[in-house]
């Protein structure tokens, strides 16, 4: 049976096929979005961990600091970059097909992956390295804003309803564990490499890896079926002659979701790039802890995160997802303070921080997929949640760790720590506000 006779609600009931045959479509599906969304996970994190072998070979080495912060300033304009491949995606997702947007999300990061895992060095050809680090890294921050939205509604559309939770938690399961594979990946070729060997050819190994995995899974995303809300559309659309309103008719007209989905995000994506990826790297600079020691506190700490994800995903089929939601937001937004307080200089209370911080953070991550979906009609599903959320995470996740620094440089190293957390959790409780007010959609019909 087919991955759309599978998932649909308005299949036959006395459609073929054996359970087993069900069972292996359903996983090729999952493995497709899974596997995909890890790979550009994988290629945005290992930019932010070699960075400094990045800088010294695509750089001047002239300045050694100011090669470092253009490397860290291309690595924002990927964020720049993810509302336009929001918007190109999002439409070829609406009009062409979701497992079409999600081919070439895939693609376009893989050939950014490999343009810097063969850019000559600064050595070679001077500024043009720098150059050509930057068109990757736009082609990837494109490839990014285009590739959630695209998965996550695939995810949700082919998703049984009474499971859809569930089912969205794949999304951040696969990103976190694309995440882990780049960290772990680092510490190998640390420790397998010397400094010359990593700073001449080490650091472009992620970069390659990456190329490959995602010419991978873009053959087994190639494959996959369209889903059965989409093509009852589109076949809906040819049978009327009436093409209806336009897609930007559309998303002006659900102006409120698009808000929604902002409102949704912002609390999330703040606390989210701290706590999973950005504490480890202040107990190294700031705390002065064993860099290895935290960056294994910081995998075992997502592990949790990965684990907690299902929970929440499940429960939330269960309850229904605002409840999950508002747990969540003021969850984390109760904690923070205290676990803040609590990252001091030993391995155990970073640990612990994290991993409390992560649990309630994953009740959010864990169905936000699933909620988006379930805001949109399907006409305008993917670009309806893709435009708002590459801005929110631009304007909010991108800004994050500048922001946790820049409050510690402005204000100090003890109140710098306590201005960040109001600003985190000011936006965790208008999360909680929008959770709060939005309607309950657990088990939502999505062909509509």
């Amino acid at each position: 049976m087919s991955i759309k006779e599978k998932s649909s609600p308005h299949a036959a009931a006395g459609a073929t096929g054996s359970p087993k045959s069900k069972t292996q479509s359903n996983a090729k599906a999952l493995f497709g979005i899974g596997a995909g969304n890890a790979v550009e996970w994988f290629d945005w994190a290992i930019y932010a961990t070699f960075a400094s072998f990045i800088s010294g070979q695509l750089f001047s080495k002239a300045d050694p600091t100011s090669a470092f912060l253009a490397t860290m300033a291309i690595f924002a304009v990927g964020f720049v970059a993810r509302p336009f491949g929001g918007l190109v995606f999002g439409l070829i997702g609406d009009k062409i097909g979701r497992k079409a947007s999600m081919t070439g999300a895939v693609a376009l990061a893989s050939v950014g992956s490999l343009i810097i895992a063969i850019t000559p060095t600064y050595a070679s050809i001077g500024a043009a390295a720098s150059f050509i680090l930057l068109v990757a890294r736009l082609l990837q921050g494109l490839a990014h804003g285009g590739e959630m939205p695209s998965a996550q509604t695939y995810l949700a559309e082919m998703a049984p309803a009474p499971k859809r939770g569930l089912y969205s938690t794949l999304i951040y399961f696969s990103g976190n564990a694309g995440i882990v594979f780049g960290t772990l990946l680092g510490a190998i070729l640390t420790v397998t490499l010397n400094q010359e060997q990593m700073a001449a050819f080490g650091w472009r190994i992620p970069f390659a890896i990456g190329a490959v995995m995602g010419l991978y899974t873009l053959i087994m995303r190639a494959r996959l079926k369209e889903t059965d809300q989409f093509e009852e559309q589109k076949a809906a659309k040819v049978a009327s002659g009436n093409a209806g309103p336009s897609i930007f008719a559309q998303v002006i007209a659900n102006w409120r979701k698009a808000l929604q989905v902002i409102g949704l995000t912002v609390g999330l994506t703040v606390v989210y790039y701290i706590w999973s990826i950005s504490t480890p790297a202040y107990a190294i600079s700031v705390l002065k802890m064993d860099a290895a020691t935290a960056l294994w506190i910081g995998v075992g700490a997502n592990l949790v995160f990965m684990g907690s994800l299902l929970f929440w995903g499940k429960l939330s089929d269960r309850i229904g997802r605002r409840p999950v939601l508002i747990i969540s937001c003021l969850g984390a937004a109760a904690l923070q303070f205290p676990m803040s307080s609590l990252v001091k200089s030993e391995a155990w209370q970073l640990f612990v921080a994290m991993s409390v911080m992560l649990i309630f953070i994953a009740a959010s991550a864990s169905i936000v997929p699933a909620v988006y979906a379930e805001l949109f009609p399907t006409a305008i599903r993917t670009v309806g949640v893709a435009i708002p959320y590459a801005i929110c995470v631009a304007a909010f996740g991108g800004t994050a760790a500048f922001l946790q620094a820049g409050f510690n440089a402005w204000f100090g190293m003890h109140t710098g720590p306590m201005v960040f957390s109001v600003y985190a959790i000011i936006l965790l409780l208008i999360s909680a506000v929008t959770s709060y007010k939005l309607p309950e959609s657990v088990g939502k019909d999505l062909h509509t």
